[in-house]
């Protein structure tokens, strides 16, 4: 599947994202992903502040497939850069859980910054979620 990329924005097309999220995350070797996977949200715990460690805790308490659990990996994605990760990149090569923990500790801004790219990224899952309904969204 190929992503689509709004130039101004460099942002990629929330149907092509959540997609390729659902599809499960594209193996690179035998142990890395391209994109933030779900199973590595437990690790980034204690990375940030009390409010981030409260979202970790909501989130990991649902599937993947719950649209709180896509919001915070595509939050990731959208963080991290990771439609921009290439396979033989140094980054790549760390995986996705030491870009993750480096990202989050080089965000500039605050537990409450990174709460409204997540309550964004919650907006446009639940938007895809509604025309997409065989996508087996879990929505509340």
């Amino acid at each position: 599947m190929k992503a689509v990329i709004d130039a101004p924005l460099g942002c990629v097309k929330i149907t092509a994202i959540i997609a390729l999220i659902l599809k499960g995350s594209i193996p690179m070797y035998a142990e890395n992903e391209i994109m933030f996977p779900h199973h590595l949200i437990p690790s980034l715990e204690t990375a940030r502040g009390a409010q981030w460690d409260a979202l970790i805790e909501r989130v990991c308490a649902h599937s993947e497939y719950h649209e709180a659990s896509l919001a915070f990996v595509l939050t990731m994605i959208r963080l991290n850069g990771c439609l921009g990760c290439e396979t033989d990149s140094f980054r790549a090569m760390r995986g996705c859980e030491a870009c993750a923990l480096q990202t989050l500790r080089r965000f500039k801004g605050s537990d409450a910054d990174l709460m409204t790219q997540f309550d964004q990224a919650l907006v446009d899952v639940h938007q895809f979620a509604g025309t997409h309904m065989h996508m087996g969204i879990i929505v509340e």
